[in-house]
């Protein structure tokens, strides 16, 4: 009863972030259920991509019926990201060896410092700027070129290591195609919750998610996404971002160093 309690609190945790930063949760869930519930790397990055897709689900729902996202214009970005999740799901298959799965905590603590500089970078006031319009288009309108490299890069990471693309989409949203941060951060969401979804039914079908573990957590996420998205509307999340860059900055170094076997 306390694990199945610890699980959906964690999912809530997750959705929440989810819905109010544009990311998928994973930054939450992958350290819960590799050092926590002590799922092995591959274990732990399949049953976590099937938690994230009701994390996005949840959240991209909200934020279409809050008007933040216009489907049409992120087909581009979707199909190119469908197409790289499920090379890179074929990938992770290699990966998962028994002897080859401890690459898989290296790779993700690279790629949580990622997520934890930018959470930092954009919680320092100033330093990212001030990018919290509420006007401005939904549309998704920069080249159709763009559009496909940034959907294709995205969608390696929910095939290769179970986690988000908010590293990547969110940025691009914002820098390249020019969205409103809110607007961003819908329509990463979005994209996202078919790179989940993919994702999550190679990870099934290859024996490497724990449905047991991933129920509670997903029941959670969906709950958390929405109160998540709807916080989004209300609030900018600069100091939130930046609290939670510096823990996240922990839990990149803790899967770095298990990869070289030491425990902190």
């Amino acid at each position: 009863m306390e694990e199945l309690l610890l699980l959906f609190i964690g999912g809530l945790l997750a959705g929440t972030l989810g819905g109010l930063l544009g990311i998928g949760g994973g930054v939450v869930l992958m350290p819960l259920l590799r050092f926590i519930v002590g799922l092995s790397p591959a274990r732990a990055a399949g049953t976590c991509i099937l938690a994230v897709f009701f994390t996005t689900l949840g959240g991209s729902y909200r934020h279409y019926r809050l008007g933040h996202v216009d489907l049409r214009s992120i087909v581009p970005i979707v199909v190119s990201g469908a197409v790289a999740t499920v090379v890179f799901s074929v990938v992770f298959l290699y990966l998962a060896a028994p002897a080859r799965e401890q690459w898989l905590d290296l790779a993700i603590g690279l790629v949580f410092s990622l997520i934890a500089a930018r959470m930092v970078y954009e919680g320092i006031p100033g330093l990212a700027g001030k990018r919290e319009e509420e006007g401005g288009s939904t549309k998704i309108t920069d080249g159709l070129v763009n559009q496909i490299v940034v959907g294709g890069v995205a969608g390696a990471l929910p095939g290769l290591f179970g986690i988000g693309t908010g590293v990547i989409l969110v940025p691009a949203f914002t820098y390249i195609f020019g969205a409103p941060i809110k607007i961003a951060m819908a329509s990463s969401l979005t994209c996202f919750s078919f790179n989940a979804l993919i994702s999550s039914i190679f990870k099934l079908a290859q024996g490497f998610m724990n449905l047991e573990i991933a129920l509670p957590i997903c029941i959670g996420t969906l709950v958390g996404a929405n109160l998540g998205a709807i916080l989004n509307k209300r609030s900018a999340p600069y100091a939130l971002k930046l609290i939670l860059g510096v823990i996240f900055l922990y839990v990149s170094l803790k899967f770095i160093l298990s990869f070289f076997g030491v425990t902190m």
